[in-house]
């Protein structure tokens, strides 16, 4: 399964560093400019990646954070990271048996559904205010 996110770099990055970067395990990554989020006009480097070399999307922005460390006074300001997969391809299929489709959550049972609103009552309430409480009763 693949991981996509974004590193924003603190700054613009030389050819050597790229190569360093892409030597430290960034080598799928696509580095293009942008500018500072905050600051408009601070030019800056964003590193995209678009990963299936690590088992999760945790594990793979710690690699591309690891690899920016390698890089004097680099640092990463930002990061982006777009809604991801939430099943891997592989496991996209419903489990099947028996030649049926077993769901994957059960249906509600009958007992919990919503009971049917009562119809507004047009015989006036009984007042009970003016029966005297009897003392010793439960």
């Amino acid at each position: 399964m693949g991981y996509k996110f974004t590193l924003v770099l603190n700054r613009e990055i030389t050819d050597d560093e790229s190569a360093i970067l892409r030597g430290a395990g960034c080598d799928n990554a696509i580095f293009g400019s942008d500018t500072l989020p905050t600051n408009a006009s601070v030019p800056v480097t964003k590193m995209d990646f678009d990963t299936t070399s690590c088992p999760t999307l945790a594990e793979a922005i710690q690699a591309g954070l690891d690899a920016v460390m390698k890089v004097p006074d680099l640092s990463v300001p930002g990061l982006t990271v777009p809604p991801q997969r939430a099943v891997p391809e592989a496991e996209e299929p419903a489990p099947v048996l028996e030649g049926v489709v077993v769901q994957d959550e059960p249906a509600a049972p009958k007992s919990a559904r919503k009971p049917r609103a009562r119809k507004a009552s047009t015989k006036p309430a009984a007042d009970h205010s003016a029966v005297p409480a009897v003392a010793g009763s439960v």
